[in-house]
């Protein structure tokens, strides 16, 4: 197909393809690192040594001093995700509008990212089962007990939506065409992760879900001391 496309020599179009790793024997690798009006490009996913560089370019450029102990903080709170990490230092630009320092003291008071994750993301990577992703959620959050019930709720909500889509699909419904056309809309950056959701979730352990979360939620209520404790590790158990 892409080898058609470029005999066609079409100028005012450009063809982007996102792949999976590209083995070097990979054809389709080949063909983009010789053909003239082709490119291959390889991305790699972040970890803390370039993180770390953003960092140190971006107070260098600000001309603000900074200190490795504050420059570490904020890798190590950005857990490896170049996203958290530009949001905090988006902030901190805010702050610095005025000011031409910054104290590791301001830094740590500026920068939470346990009150960035929020209950959409816990639940969601319950649902797309990130073992390792809830894990750290739950680890950098301490949830108070009124949060333990309204995400209980929001993964009772999520689930029902699962059901719903997975009864769709079984009557031979493209799962593009549900996904599209289901009330509420999903919104066009939740869209992926439910498609990743379904896969997991089959009809029959949706069920057997709702029915687990709606007994969690009884036992959530009449154990408020140990509410905490019961939703993680009904959590955490359903992420595996």
């Amino acid at each position: 197909i892409i080898e058609e496309i470029i005999d066609k020599k079409i100028e005012d179009i450009k063809f982007v393809l996102s792949a999976e790793i590209l083995e070097k024997k990979s054809k389709l690798r080949t063909f983009f690192e010789k053909e003239k009006n082709t490119i291959c490009i390889p991305f790699y996913a972040d970890n803390n040594k370039i993180l770390n560089l953003i960092t140190v370019n971006f107070f260098k450029e600000k001309k603000i001093p900074i200190s490795q102990q504050a420059i570490n903080l904020l890798v190590e709170r950005c857990r490896a995700n170049r996203q958290n990490l530009n949001n905090e230092l988006n902030k901190i630009e805010n702050y610095l509008i005025d000011k031409k320092k910054i104290s590791i003291e301001e830094i740590l008071k500026l920068t939470n990212l346990a009150e960035n994750y929020n209950v959409a993301e816990i639940t969601d990577s319950c649902l797309v089962k990130n073992s390792k992703k809830t894990a750290n959620i739950l680890n950098e959050n301490s949830f108070p007990i009124e949060d333990c019930i309204l995400i209980i709720r929001t993964l009772l909500n999520k689930s029902k939506r699962l059901l719903k889509i997975q009864q769709e699909i079984n009557k031979e419904v493209n799962l593009e065409q549900v996904i599209s056309s289901f009330k509420p809309p999903i919104f066009w950056k939740d869209k992926e992760i439910v498609k990743e959701q379904i896969k997991k979730w089959p009809l029959k352990k949706i069920k057997e879900l709702i029915v687990r979360i709606n007994e969690v939620e009884i036992l959530i209520k009449k154990n408020s001391s140990t509410s905490m404790n019961i939703l993680s590790d009904f959590i955490l158990g359903q992420s595996k």
